[in-house]
């Protein structure tokens, strides 16, 4: 509770951005486990859960760290460098996640085994970048 009282407003986006990660993991984890049961009204359920928390996430994300960069004219090198870095980077795996969930999420998509495979290697790639987001911008974020 005191925390969020003496928090820096960086602070505070990294305590929302990494619940809304969870939020993100638990959403893939749904639809994969939907899947095992061959249940694919529930898969294709939890993929529109899926897409609407990340969609959100992806535009708020997006939009702040826009802010960061034309707010703090005076910021480190670094950190500039760091938040141009993961905006371009990361540019095509938003892309082809929203592609991806937008075709798989129609009500006559195919939720065979080509859609797994193809969602498993993009919950990899989403794995693989909530890590370096925590793991890096958002560690320098927070020490502002």
């Amino acid at each position: 509770m005191f925390f969020s009282l003496f928090c820096s407003k960086n602070q505070k986006l990294v305590k929302l951005w990494k619940r809304e990660h969870k939020e993100i993991v638990n959403a893939a984890q749904k639809v994969i486990n939907a899947y095992s049961l061959d249940d694919k009204n529930s898969v294709r359920r939890e993929l529109i859960v899926l897409r609407k928390i990340a969609l959100e996430h992806l535009m708020k994300e997006d939009i702040e760290l826009n802010k960061l960069l034309r707010e703090e004219k005076n910021q480190e090198d670094e950190m500039r460098s760091l938040i141009n870095e993961f905006t371009k980077t990361f540019r095509d795996t938003k892309s082809a996640l929203l592609t991806f969930l937008r075709e798989y999420t129609q009500e006559n998509a195919k939720l065979d085994k080509n859609f797994f495979d193809t969602f498993n290697k993009i919950v990899g790639v989403l794995a693989q970048r909530i890590e370096f987001e925590e793991n890096n911008l958002y560690i320098s974020l927070e020490e502002r």
